[in-house]
């Protein structure tokens, strides 16, 4: 249990004429000073039922409590404030490390059932830029986090691998393109290509017809046009990986716009048997008008299906595939009014399972206070960033520890680990400006400060020999090791915290917040001196190690033992 659990049981006991446990627990406060006790409770709640003063209210309560969880109860006005049995509480929370280790604050509540996340999603033939980090990171460490409470996430890759764009390349591919070119620089050259296109045909207008052309083959089987469409994909798809393998994402399914093409009918068929398609200027849609949103145009004029059909049918697809128990959808915050249209379409069709599906926004990265656009030429390649960020973490490591012996390898885990902690320490709908300096720092509210803070957790537990098995563990009361224990205490509710809310931060703030505990903690106490409470010293600093690894495996970030 935490404190306020063991709080609230305390008072219920007394109170359980006029308040539930649920009451009690929700009136129950954290206070801003350590002066003022562990965890507070206001007795105004119970000044009509009992028909006295708060604070004549407080006073009896603390008389009648008879609880030995607290060192003391205080009455401060009207205010109980409850300190806890440090030494008991501490030695309980550290056993508990010990015993279930990186398995603590794990939770049975999705009993194994699927959670499908649409996450990354770039554009074939594209480069993957720094606008595709949020939706890449977020999404992964969203699945681990879910996976922490019992639940089975599936990443899904949704690849932008269909469209008329297609129909262009070909076009450029075969007028000015070369296979030699495509296979050394694969989306250079293949964005080359397109940027090519769109040029010539602001003045050869049969360009454009073209493309449509080649497109029509496209969608038609034409044997040429579908082997360069996957040549294009493939090629592009390695592109992808080489950045995936550096950020260590993997997906469970690349099923992207194309796999939907043969499922679209039976989309515009339902919505027909349910008589919910409607004639507008030539274009079929559905009335929203009941949802309080504009109609969702389905069925252009040319008889083209949109994006909505498409997202239609890999929602079907997905509930009969994964029979999810949520549908997750992390993408960015502008397209927030097509999921609530998307989610409105498929409860008009009677799919209940719509109410299971969350879209996940999150805001941008901007450089320099503007936003990132390709069209504009201020793209920002994911790539080179990794790749100046693990510079930049070999320099500082070569510094700090020039003989470490897997130095290379580390500097990755640290450059990569912090450009991916930046963006997930922010809260997830929050725009944030992004500075490599910023970034790459092992001081402040940074990845590398939170690695090293391991390492340093990791190399006192060397020092002193500690071996979990054998140590003999007491409690601790002190008021440095009570900061941290009760960070550690509270990582159970902290996790299911950051899944309810979807919010990677949740977890990453927990991670700041305990290596700065930490840091504290071996700054103030003498921690391997030899007297009768150095095990359970490094106890706490072995559930240090613990919780800051999980805090960063589900980040999607190493914890290096060494830096």
């Amino acid at each position: 249990m935490n404190n306020k659990e063991i709080v609230a049981q305390a008072i219920y006991q007394v109170v359980k004429e006029d308040l539930t446990i649920e009451q009690v627990q929700q009136l129950l406060e954290n206070p801003k000073s350590v002066d003022h006790g562990d965890v507070a409770f206001p007795a105004f709640a119970l000044a009509k039922a009992y028909r006295k003063a708060p604070q004549q209210i407080a006073a009896e309560l603390a008389e009648k409590i008879a609880d030995t969880s607290f060192e003391k109860i205080e009455v401060v006005g009207p205010y109980l404030n409850f300190f806890m049995d440090k030494s008991a509480i501490s030695a309980h929370v550290l056993a508990t490390v010990i015993k279930d280790k990186n398995h603590y604050g794990d939770q049975t509540i999705g009993n194994q059932q699927a959670v499908p996340i649409d996450m990354s999603s770039p554009n074939i033939a594209k480069p993957i830029s720094m606008g595709h980090l949020r939706s890449t990171v977020i999404g992964n460490s969203i699945g681990f986090i879910l996976e922490k409470i019992g639940y089975q996430p599936i990443r899904i890759n949704h690849l932008g691998d269909w469209g008329t764009q297609f129909g262009k390349l070909i076009v450029a591919y075969k007028k000015w393109g070369s296979e030699a070119a495509v296979k050394a620089e694969p989306i250079n050259e293949l964005l080359r290509l397109y940027v090519d296109f769109h040029e010539k045909a602001e003045t050869d207008k049969q360009l454009e017809d073209e493309a449509r052309a080649w497109f029509k083959k496209l969608e038609d089987g034409d044997p040429e046009a579908i082997q360069l469409w996957q040549w294009f994909r493939d090629e592009s798809m390695k592109e992808f990986n080489k950045i995936y393998d550096m950020l260590e994402v993997s997906f469970d399914s690349l099923n992207g716009e194309a796999f939907y093409n043969d499922k679209m009918t039976e989309i515009v068929e339902l919505l027909e048997e349910k008589h919910l398609l409607k004639e507008d200027q030539g274009a079929e849609i559905v009335d929203l008008s009941a949802y309080d949103l504009n109609p969702a145009l389905i069925r252009k004029s040319d008889g083209a299906t949109l994006y909505i059909t498409r997202d239609m049918a890999a929602a079907l697809y997905r509930k009969r595939n994964y029979d999810f128990a949520k549908s997750l959808y992390v993408v960015g915050n502008e397209q927030s009014y097509h999921f609530k249209q998307l989610k409105a379409v498929l409860k008009e069709m009677d799919f209940e399972w719509s109410d299971q599906m969350t879209h996940v926004p999150f805001g941008l990265i901007t450089k320099d206070g503007k936003k990132l656009s390709t069209r504009k030429g201020k793209i920002v390649l994911l790539e080179e960033v990794l790749n100046e960020a693990i510079a930049s973490a070999n320099a500082q490591i070569t510094e700090k520890n020039p003989n470490l012996v897997n130095k290379e390898e580390v500097a990755k885990q640290v450059g990569v680990g912090a450009v991916v902690f930046h963006d997930l320490k922010n809260d997830r709908l929050n725009n944030f400006d992004f500075t490599l300096e910023e970034v790459v720092r092992f001081e402040g509210e940074t990845g590398p400060y939170v690695q090293y803070s391991h390492a340093r957790a990791m190399s006192i537990l060397e020092k002193g020999g500690f071996d979990a098995d054998t140590a003999a563990i007491t409690g601790l009361a002190d008021a440095d090791s009570w900061e941290v224990i009760k960070l550690i205490q509270r990582y159970p509710e902290t996790i299911l915290q950051a899944a309810e809310k979807y919010e990677p931060s949740v977890i990453a703030k927990h991670a700041i917040k305990l290596a700065q505990a930490f840091n504290k903690y071996y700054a103030n106490v003498k921690i391997l001196a030899e007297d009768s409470q150095k095990d359970a010293r490094l106890a706490l600093v072995y559930a240090v190690t613990v919780l800051l690894k999980e805090d960063l495996r589900l980040l999607g970030l190493h914890a290096p033992d060494k830096m």
